[in-house]
């Protein structure tokens, strides 16, 4: 994989890791909306400074040779903030609108209100992941208070190197192992095959001019959101543990059917940044994440908190085993064996992260990220759920994107609902928490 940074003249080649996101079309969508008087000149002077700053976000998406590529853009044709009114729906609208093919890999638009008003991101995923788009959006922020109130002479520092690759930067992996590697994935998923949630909107009748992407967002409140955490910490499991078996119990119980267990999967990425050498810096713009496959059984009646047990327990083992790299290392495969990918949920984690800092006279009243997508494949019949976790500013925030040709909303809305009752319902045992805590310090 040393080779997936090959240089042509200045392109950079993209490796695999970024090569996957290409036919999703998939990009992360960050949201942060103020309070107060937010001046668009200055802002459109920090989003230039960002832009001239990292040259992933100055590039195109290109093919040469029959391989994907990074390519400059001319400098009329950079991204530059967009700015319109924004009303109830325009999250919505943004959300839908996606990237087109062969521009820009970056959108900011400034969505104007009355008191409120609303700047998204729009981020290529195969120039970034969840932290280096939380990093940029925060950096932005930064800039624009760093301003002032005052225009700059010029774009401000220009980067002219190309981020290194994630492959680049990889501990090597034996060709034996990573063949003995990819023999037991395919076996699993022979013996093991995991079922997903039928697609109900496929070949049911849409309201014209309803958007093709949903988002069902569950928001716990601080306080909510700190009994969880206190509730994880005494039982000995993750917070992401929690969610993902939450997502798996509200998965079966739509699944329905017989009694008994059925085979899901969770999917759950892990970050790569701190395991790479050396650790990368959550600003550069790469795609910097790999994943976790477990493979479970779950029981119409299960027990949610002991399946949070077994996805956090499993999910250790794994990266301690080193499975993360493996799983990097036979992407390549994926296109031969594509039930390799295959899970009944996916659930991203952030984790604890701040939100922007912005000057006097604006408050951040709201801030989200939820991954879209412009190529899901209703004619699979049946998919994952996705739920996207971050935790801005003590409140944890789940987004559950979806298309509406494949998931009806009330699927999603009756998962969504059942995931945030489970979540209250570990949070409710804080005293029980907070004793447990107690009596083992």
């Amino acid at each position: 994989m040393k080779e997936s940074r090959k240089v042509m003249g200045m392109q950079r080649k993209l490796c695999p890791v970024e090569t996957i996101y290409v036919a999703q079309r998939s990009r992360a969508v960050l949201s942060c909306t103020v309070r107060g008087d937010l001046d668009e000149k200055l802002f459109a002077a920090a989003f230039a400074a960002k832009v001239a700053e990292h040259p992933s976000l100055r590039c195109r998406i290109a093919v040469e040779d029959g391989v994907h590529v990074l390519q400059p853009m001319a400098a009329d044709e950079q991204p530059r903030l967009l700015v319109r009114d924004g009303g109830p729906d325009s999250f919505t609208e943004e959300f839908n609108t996606p990237l087109p093919v062969g521009g820009p890999l970056v959108r900011a638009v400034l969505l104007r209100g009355t008191d409120e008003h609303t700047v998204m991101l729009s981020v290529d995923h195969t120039i970034t992941d969840g932290h280096s788009a939380i990093a940029l959006q925060n950096a932005l922020w930064d800039t624009y208070t760093a301003l002032s109130g005052e225009l700059p002479d010029g774009a401000g520092e220009y980067g002219e190197t190309w981020p290194s690759s994630v492959s680049e930067l990889l501990p090597p992996v034996s060709a034996q192992e990573a063949e003995e590697y990819l023999a037991r994935r395919v076996e699993r998923t022979k013996q093991a095959p995991v079922v997903c949630l039928p697609y109900e909107a496929v070949g049911t009748a849409r309201t014209p001019g309803e958007p093709e992407l949903a988002v069902r967002r569950v928001l716990l409140e601080p306080d909510e959101t700190a009994r969880l955490l206190r509730f994880a910490k005494a039982e000995g499991v993750s917070v992401h543990g929690l969610i993902a078996a939450a997502a798996l119990t509200a998965v079966r119980h739509r699944l329905g059917g017989e009694p008994g267990a059925r085979t899901l999967g969770c999917l759950s990425p892990v970050d790569l940044r701190s395991r790479l050498t050396p650790p990368l810096d959550r600003e550069v713009m790469v795609p910097a994440v790999t994943s976790c496959l477990d493979v479970l059984e779950v029981t119409d009646d299960a027990d949610p908190l002991a399946l949070a047990r077994q996805v956090t327990e499993n999910l250790h083992a794994a990266i301690e085993r080193g499975d993360f790299l493996q799983e990097l290392h036979l992407l390549p495969k994926v296109p031969q064996h594509p039930a390799l990918l295959a899970t009944s949920v996916i659930v991203t984690n952030m984790g604890r992260v701040s939100g922007p800092v912005t000057p006097d006279g604006l408050e951040v009243t709201d801030v989200r990220l939820a991954p879209a997508r412009e190529h899901y494949f209703p004619e699979a019949g049946r998919g994952p759920v996705m739920a996207c976790v971050t935790s801005f500013d003590d409140r944890l925030g789940i987004e559950f994107p979806y298309s509406a040709g494949c998931f009806t909303h009330e699927q999603i809305d009756e998962i969504g609902a059942a995931l945030h009752t489970t979540l209250l319902a570990f949070a409710a045992h804080r005293d029980d928490a907070e004793g447990a805590v107690a009596v083992s310090a």
